[in-house]
């Protein structure tokens, strides 16, 4: 007599059934990474380490954006399963990315600010990313120029309009991410800022805004009134 089938492979069936006829959004999101996971481990119950990924992290979001040594310190997390998830974090922030191709970024804000949480909102240490526009305001490139600690990236003007004349850009936007979570700026991040726009001014380069992303919220200099 064959053996009898493992118990989860009827409750992968019935998960794969549950998503595709009710979405994601009926999913917990212990059950979205038990669902992803079923990929990277193909003969085990993956239910106990999603749940334990996510009481670890926190939620789906912060799984998939963990620091790869962290995941991997996980017991049963192996370097395969950081390869998928990292993999799924880029195709996140490559599909929301492509919302602000060839649209001018300051009618696509809705986009942009989706694009910017896609690629900030869970990193653990602080990163400068600079958005760089051509004249109709359409995205040229999309760069990360600082990379630091939890509380600061190191930014240099100079080499951010550098930078712009290189790729003929006419416009800016400057968006940074704040780990602790609060997306309040602080006055080194006005200092910098205003470092970049008069140094922008004298070469033609307009920043239209810095943003600030936190955990929950995001921060836009220009509703400020900074800019």
């Amino acid at each position: 007599m064959a053996a009898d089938k493992p118990h989860y492979h009827g409750h992968r069936a019935r998960l794969r059934a549950k998503f595709m006829e009710r979405g994601a959004g009926a999913l917990a999101d212990y059950e979205l990474l038990e669902l992803y996971l079923f990929n990277s481990i193909p003969r085990k119950d993956t239910k106990p380490l999603a749940k334990e990924l996510i009481d670890k992290f926190g939620s789906f979001a912060e799984v998939i954006t963990a620091d790869p040594e962290e995941l991997v310190k996980h017991k049963g997390v192996s370097e395969k399963i950081v390869a998928d998830l990292k993999m799924l974090q880029a195709a996140a922030g490559r599909l929301s990315k492509i919302q602000l191709l060839d649209k001018p970024i300051l009618s696509s804000w809705s986009a942009l600010m989706d694009y910017c949480r896609a690629e900030m909102q869970f990193e653990a240490k602080e990163q400068f990313r600079v958005l760089f526009l051509d004249k109709k305001n359409r995205l040229i490139e999309d760069e990360i120029l600082g990379r630091g600690t939890v509380d600061r990236a190191p930014v240099y003007p100079r080499e951010v309009i550098k930078r712009a004349l290189d790729l003929s850009a006419t416009a800016l936007i400057l968006a940074h991410n704040h780990p602790s979570g609060d997306p309040t700026p602080s006055q080194s991040d006005i200092d910098m800022t205003q470092k970049i726009i008069n140094a922008g001014k004298t070469m033609g380069i307009v920043v239209h805004d810095h943003i600030i992303i936190g955990r929950n919220d995001i921060v836009s200099f220009k509703t400020l009134g900074l800019i």
